[in-house]
């Protein structure tokens, strides 16, 4: 009698060394995605979109192998992914589910973003794979928060001793066009001086909507531009042959996560479809579009695991699962509810009780101590408003390792402005470190530490040197609302501005009302050291992204000195301060202006409220309506220039809550609309000055 030996039974690494696929991917899952990528792409197209039911559609034909065989590879614990719109096969591959993803497109509850982005607005925590962090519709945007995260990772392990960062890394995917953005550059220098575990996969499909590589890039090849880049692996090739995709992919990913610096991988790859549904590419000849479709890389998959893998039956069963599961996934997507309209105002801010996923300390499920508003100094001696701001940056770093403090010159100077000084000697250069000179670099890199759990401390050295980061700044401030409080990007971004003893049009500007119109920063705007302690400090402990402004003609000012009130001292964020009690006229004012009001009201014989706002966002309004209330007149004064300034909102809310209360009318006394001179005649001609704010004064009381 003889046994009959059992089957032998081949995973699908094995699979594939017999039958000379690929070894380190699932040949399977690829097939699988591949078609309902492709099938979901047509399904949009020639259904869903015809019918109203999706808005924007971008397809991603043509794109899908690369990006699949890239998700696999992303399974350590914090690999995380940054993406762009034409993403959507990698996001299937990390874990979207094909009713998310058209529940996306429908902006219905249940999808990514809950209704509040675009279909391709992709973000996702993590779920088996990488993490997809939040996408926005800024060209270029993604580089710079992927590098933080990259960034991030090394921190974890060096100064917090998380061992299971250790090999994780960051993927960043962009098409050919972005190559040309302010993100990119930044991103490239960030990660190639710091060696970050990041790696650049761009998929060159040769168009920018309708515009050739070439003029995006000279010689329309980014990798062979960066040839000579120091620091840079680079790869370049096919993203649509099986083979040769794989072992691109593969090698690329290896040499990042073994630790041996970024990596910079161009695949090309055909755009099968316009750059949205609207484009007929008919800039395109059709020997062009034959062209790209011959490159097709479904067509190429096909040939490759056919017979090799699955016979011509299977792959037919593949497609036929595929299109059963799509249609199944569309038909419960159609049944989500449309969002609640009563939700579209919530998570602008956090709220308690409600922390997002991901993101800052509260994502992590850290909870620093609380404070008092009450000041207990612990000598009479007063500091000025740097070395409050200096030892509260210094009490913050020693109670919470996961604060780091960073900008252009902040580390071994100590600041253009003297805030940092001797910080990087009490910390070291892993907490407090000089940037390359890129506000881009700066804010983006926050925005992904802040993802990873740290509290980013980044410095602007001047209110003017911002405006380059303010796609980083504008997106920062909405990623709590835009993933409905999946995500939230906390970071306290220190900038000092406004005029000193001269001016000039580019270190003197305040223009803190580009800030204020910003839907999700908090805007703190002290007048002295005590008030910069409290509201520094609550920045540092609090769960929003906050602009920390710090201005410059109060920095070393005699007025703004006062008794450093003690390593507990929080105040709350729309709390004013009543600096003088009256019953004649109200005084409204933040900033440098408020000792300049106090030395005009000194002048002046009458009842004088007056009031320092403190924090522009949120604002006092209870505090003015009220003062306005009893007094019946109301001077409004700040540096910022008038037309659309932020004393106008003040005087809005007046007229509509309180105008019956009014003897007179409200007055704004501001810049005019030019900029700061350097003269100092000439400045004193255009920012209000003590005899400027006594005039309007008493032609108020008069009135």
């Amino acid at each position: 009698m003889t046994s009959e030996k059992p089957p032998i039974i081949l995973n699908d690494t094995e699979k594939t060394t017999l039958t000379g696929l690929h070894p380190g991917f699932n040949w399977r899952e690829i097939a699988r995605l591949a078609l309902t990528s492709r099938l979901m792409d047509e399904m949009e197209e020639e259904s869903l979109a015809p019918q109203g039911l999706i808005g924007y559609q971008f397809s991603a034909r043509g794109h899908e192998l690369g990006q699949l065989l890239v998700s696999q590879l992303l399974d350590r614990p914090y690999d995380a992914a940054a993406v762009y719109y034409r993403s959507r096969p990698f996001a299937l591959g990390s874990g979207l589910t094909i009713e998310e993803a058209f529940a996306s497109g429908m902006a219905r509850q249940g999808s990514m973003t809950d209704g509040r982005g675009v279909g391709v607005d992709f973000v996702m925590p993590r779920r088996e794979r990488a993490m997809i962090l939040p996408m926005s519709g800024d060209v270029g945007s993604q580089f710079t928060p992927a590098a933080g995260w990259a960034q991030a990772l090394r921190y974890r392990v060096a100064e917090l001793g998380d061992e299971t960062a250790v090999d994780s890394i960051a993927v960043v995917f962009s098409g050919d066009g972005a190559v040309a953005a302010n993100g990119f550059w930044s991103a490239i220098t960030l990660a190639t001086t710091l060696q970050l575990p990041l790696l650049f996969v761009i998929e060159d499909n040769g168009y920018a909507i309708s515009v050739k590589s070439d003029k995006q890039t000279p010689g329309a090849n980014i990798a062979a531009n960066l040839a000579s880049f120091a620091n840079l692996t680079i790869w370049s090739g096919s993203g649509t042959d099986p083979a040769e995709t794989a072992e691109l992919v593969h090698s690329a990913v290896t040499h990042v996560r073994q630790g041996k610096g970024p990596g910079l991988l161009r695949l090309r790859v055909p755009r099968l479809s316009g750059h949205t549904l609207t484009d007929k590419q008919a800039y395109k000849t059709a020997e062009e579009r034959d062209e790209e479709w011959a490159k097709d890389p479904l067509v190429a998959l096909h040939d490759y695991l056919v017979p090799a893998l699955m016979s011509e039956a299977q792959w037919h069963h593949a497609a036929m699962e595929a299109t059963q599961a799509l249609t199944h996934a569309r038909d419960a997507a159609l049944a989500h509810p449309q969002p609640d309209p009563d939700s579209a105002t919530r998570f602008v801010w956090s709220e308690p009780g409600a922390p997002q996923q991901v993101g800052g300390l509260a994502g992590e499920g850290i909870t620093l101590p609380g404070g008092t508003a009450v000041p207990n100094p612990p000598d009479p001696r007063r500091i000025n408003m740097i070395e409050a701001i200096r030892r509260t940056l210094d009490v913050e770093l020693g109670v919470n390792p996961r604060c780091l403090v960073f900008g252009e010159d902040v580390g071994r100077k100590g600041g253009v402005h003297a805030a940092t000084l001797g910080l990087q000697t009490k910390y070291g250069e892993g907490r407090v470190f000089d940037t390359s000179l890129s506000e881009e670099g700066i804010i983006g890199r926050s925005v992904g530490m802040a993802y990873a759990g740290l509290l980013p401390v980044p410095e602007i050295q001047f209110r003017k040197y911002a405006d380059p980061a303010t796609e980083q700044l504008n997106n920062c401030a909405t990623i709590r609302w835009r993933t409905n409080n999946r995500f939230a990007a906390p970071i306290v971004v220190r900038i000092p501005g406004g005029f000193r003893k001269i001016g000039d049009p580019w270190h003197s500007v305040t223009s803190e009302i580009v800030f204020a119109h910003q839907p999700g920063w908090r805007l703190a705007f002290p007048s002295n050291a005590e008030d910069a302690v409290g509201l520094l400090r609550s920045a540092l402990r609090g769960n929003d992204p906050v602009i920390f402004f710090e201005h410059r003609a109060m920095l070393d000012a005699s007025w703004a000195r006062r008794p450093y009130p003690g390593d507990a001292y929080m105040l709350p964020f729309g709390k004013a301060r009543l600096l003088q009690a009256g019953d004649e006229l109200t005084i409204v004012t933040w900033g440098a202006m408020v000792a300049r009001c106090e030395r005009a009201i000194k002048a002046v014989d009458a009842s004088i409220e007056l009031i320092d706002l403190r924090t522009i966002v949120p604002w006092d309004e209870t505090a003015v309506l009220d003062s306005v209330r009893k007094t019946s007149r109301c001077l409004i004064v700040h540096e910022d220039i008038g037309l659309g300034g932020f004393g106008a909102e003040i005087a809005a809310a007046i007229v509509d809550k309180a105008f019956l209360d009014l003897d007179a009318p409200v007055k704004r006394l501001t810049t005019p609309s030019v900029p700061i001179p350097f003269n100092t005649g000439l400045m004193d001609a255009v920012v209000p000055t003590v005899a400027d704010i006594q005039r309007h004064i008493e032609e108020l009381l008069a009135f």
